[in-house]
């Protein structure tokens, strides 16, 4: 494309273009600018033979003087909306930064909540292993003296079986002694 860009009073922007017909269509669809400090609101497009008198595409800028005050009120604009924009960031920084103290704040109250649980409950476990070891001592005791109680009756049992074995042989020694004085008296 060829052609040139020149600024018209009050705000209006005149661009001449040469060149194939489908780049000029893509040109003009991108000159279709609304964004600040540019706000396209119309374009107006008019076909003519080209001239081919222009070998490339040129900005045409009017008094320097008048450019420069333009550019210095463009600048001034921009900067001012800067601030009004820096003065909403630092705004909504503050808003999140409060959000995420309360959050930390939640954060650390949860994790004071989940600390006393785990005191709790390690406590509770504490206690638990106290009564466990308790009634595990009680159950060995008991176990040691069934199995000492169940030593002595058997030796008890063992005695009392000598002992009655012993006493049913003398009582047939006697019954047999008696019987044979008995015939020795006959």
């Amino acid at each position: 494309l060829a052609g040139f860009v020149e600024n018209v009073k009050p705000r209006d922007v005149k661009i001449v273009v040469e060149g194939e017909e489908e780049k000029i269509k893509k040109f003009i669809e991108k000159i279709k600018i609304n964004e600040y400090p540019v706000d396209v609101k119309e374009i107006n497009v008019s076909y003519e033979e080209p001239t081919n008198e222009f070998k490339y595409f040129e900005i045409k800028r009017g008094d320097w003087k008048e450019e420069l005050g333009e550019r210095f009120d463009v600048a001034g604009a921009l900067l001012y909306k800067s601030v009004a924009l820096g003065e909403k960031s630092v705004a909504l920084s503050e808003k999140m930064l409060e959000k995420q103290d309360m959050t930390i704040s939640e954060i650390k109250t949860v994790g004071n909540r989940v600390d006393n649980l785990t005191s709790v409950t390690q406590n509770n476990f504490d206690v638990l292993n106290i009564k466990y070891d308790i009634i595990s001592q009680t159950m060995n005791k008991i176990f040691e003296e069934l199995i000492k109680e169940r030593e002595e009756t058997k030796k008890e049992l063992i005695k009392e079986r000598e002992e009655s074995r012993k006493s049913i042989e003398r009582l047939v020694e006697a019954i047999l002694k008696g019987k044979d004085n008995k015939n020795q008296q006959i």
